[in-house]
């Protein structure tokens, strides 16, 4: 009779209720063993973790705090410029008698001291200015060392004009103050932007007790240790003074310099969190294993406490739920799977008539509607984008044509045969470059090559008026990086038009070179245009920033300036690329144009043209 009754069992007959228990008691037992296993291995983590996880962010605000500080020191260098009577000493080729020589190191001695030592600049412990075979100095403090001059000079040397500043830390310039106060050098080359020569190079000694109030900011344990180090591990500051010059041995065997690791192998293990920063400096804090695990004893015991009831919680949730409910919504999200994948051609077949089944029905029939509807907005879309990048490329200015057929002209009529020669040569080139390539992206050679004909012609028709320079300040061939079309003859031409109404000379400067971009993370395409015109007011280069902003093309179809080109780039490569503006009233102008590095034309963009 047992077996009889056993024969005719059939799970599948069993109620849902009895497939539920059944379920419950085959998937609880092995779960919660591992549940407890894993818990166990993880729970001394568990209480590291938290530092692990904040201390970098407060290094991070930290070091960003010392970049920042030592940024806003190296922009101290450019007080020396407010001093005619300075640089007229520095730019001074010729050398005077011992008595001049004497009178002006006097001079700028006391022009130190009273704008950098003995001004509103506490952690300046000295100003050091060579130039040439002189050093100006005024310190609070002197050196230990009795060639002090002679190794400031090893770093003055014949190097090639840099903008930006160096440090030279303590360890390196083998340099000591006579009370050993911890500093650092920012060394800063005084380049002559006006006559294009170097004119020599200053040196900040900088007091590094700021770090001390940064430090103090972050609160770190009393048993906790903090030190800024650099690449090579040389230790610039340290909370324990006797180790500052020294060199962290570990560096080398740490095994990343973003965020927190925990040491092994050693008789006191610790916690180590680093953050490097984009100047190179490491910022380190250590604290020892067994000072966090004493702590939080009692919270783990309580967390685990917690995580088995939660666990057993969804434990029986899981159970009751599983078979009626998750597995056709599984087919359900596998077959929304696909359709994020582009695989619209899905169905789900569920014969069901609970909300399951609804669902079902209803995203069938919703993933049929989206497929009709991406069909037709795509073609939409496709044809929207191809017309306003057309748009954008095929505004040429009238005025342009005018003014130069004008100027051939007056050419002609006096007899200047070789000027009207060139004029018509770049002019036809220029033509040429706009109307018979038809694709979005030319070589950057090119695009230089238009811009230099542009500029060209608007020479022979201003004459001195008008002066520009193009520099290459990388190497490498342009033939092989690609740009968007016409980028650069807008943001030229808007200078032109506006610099030259309220200068008598204008002067233009096209620089072509490669960052690393912070927002884009990869290294950039950088054009920089540089005029000398009348600038742009606080209030309109507001409105214009705006401008650029708003990727919108509503209302910009009547212009093919700034905010136009910026569009474009855009539309092209994204929102981390494009313009940049910054310009001083009175002073000038200079356009910043982001693009990224292409060594290939846009793919496929001369048959999407064309279909």
């Amino acid at each position: 009779m047992i077996f009889k009754r056993m024969r005719k069992f059939r799970v599948r007959e069993l109620r849902l209720s009895s497939k539920l228990a059944i379920t419950y008691v085959l998937l609880t037992v092995v779960p919660i063993a591992l549940i407890g296993l894993y818990s166990y291995s993880q729970y001394n983590k568990s209480v590291q973790d938290p530092l692990g996880e904040y201390m970098p962010k407060f290094l991070n605000q930290a070091n960003n705090d010392i970049e920042q500080h030592f940024q806003r020191l190296s922009e101290l260098s450019e007080l020396v410029w407010r001093s005619e009577h300075v640089l007229s000493i520095l730019r001074r080729e010729t050398k005077s008698d011992r008595t001049a020589l004497e009178k002006d190191a006097a001079y700028i001695n006391d022009f130190l001291s009273e704008t950098y030592v003995n001004g509103s600049n506490p952690d300046v412990l000295g100003v050091y200015v060579l130039s040439g075979d002189q050093l100006y100095y005024s310190s609070r403090w002197v050196f230990q060392e009795q060639d002090w001059k002679w190794q400031l000079r090893r770093y003055g040397g014949s190097e090639p004009a840099q903008w930006e500043a160096r440090l030279i830390q303590q360890g390196e310039a083998k340099l000591r103050f006579a009370n050993n106060i911890p500093y650092v050098l920012i060394k800063k080359q005084l380049y002559d932007t006006d006559n294009r020569k170097l004119l020599g190079s200053m040196f900040i000694a900088i007091d590094l007790a700021f770090i001390d109030r940064i430090f103090r900011n972050i609160e770190p344990e009393d048993e906790g240790r903090m030190w800024l180090m650099s690449e090579s591990g040389m230790i610039v500051y340290h909370t324990n003074s006797e180790l500052i010059g020294t060199v962290d041995a570990n560096k080398k065997s740490y095994p990343l310099l973003n965020g927190s690791f925990r040491t092994t192998g050693s008789d006191n293990p610790a916690m180590i969190s680093l953050n490097q920063s984009s100047r190179g400096l490491i910022l380190a804090h250590s604290i020892p294993l067994k000072k966090l695990t004493g702590e939080v004893d009692a919270a783990g015991r309580m967390n685990a406490v917690i995580l088995l009831g939660v666990f057993l919680l969804t434990i029986i949730v899981f159970v009751y739920f599983s078979w009626k409910f998750i597995q056709p919504l599984k087919r359900l999200s596998g077959m929304m799977k696909n359709v994020e994948m582009g695989k619209f051609q899905v169905n789900y077949d569920l014969q069901s008539r609970d909300e399951i089944g609804t669902l079902a029905t209803s995203l069938n029939s919703m993933i049929a509607t989206i497929r009709d509807l991406i069909q037709k907005n795509y073609q939409i879309e496709i044809r929207q984008k191809e017309a306003e990048l057309y748009a954008l490329q095929s505004q040429i200015n009238p005025h342009f044509m005018y003014n130069t057929l004008e100027t051939i002209g007056m050419a002609v009529e006096e007899g200047e045969t070789e000027a009207v020669v060139d004029m018509v040569t770049l002019l036809g080139r220029m033509l040429r470059f706009s109307v018979s390539n038809l694709s979005r992206s030319v070589t950057i050679a090119e695009e230089v090559q238009h811009v230099k004909d542009y500029l060209t012609i608007q020479k022979f028709r201003f004459e001195d008026r008008l002066a520009f320079e193009i520099v290459d300040q990388r190497a490498g061939d342009l033939q092989n990086l690609y740009s968007p079309k016409f980028i650069l003859q807008p943001v030229v031409e808007n200078a032109i038009k506006h610099g030259l109404e309220k200068r008598r000379k204008l002067e233009i400067q096209i620089s072509i070179g490669q960052e690393f971009g912070a927002r884009s993370g990869q290294v950039e395409m950088v054009f920089r245009i540089r005029d000398n015109g009348p600038g742009i007011s606080t209030e309109r280069l507001a409105e214009l920033e705006k401008l650029l902003q708003n990727e919108s093309f509503q209302h910009k179809s009547s212009q093919f300036g700034l905010s136009n080109v910026n569009a474009r780039i855009k539309m092209m490569h994204g929102s981390e690329y494009g313009l940049q503006l910054h310009s001083i009233e009175g002073l000038g102008t200079e356009v910043s144009i982001r693009i990224p590095i292409n060594a290939q034309p846009y793919e496929n963009e001369q048959n999407e043209l064309q279909g």
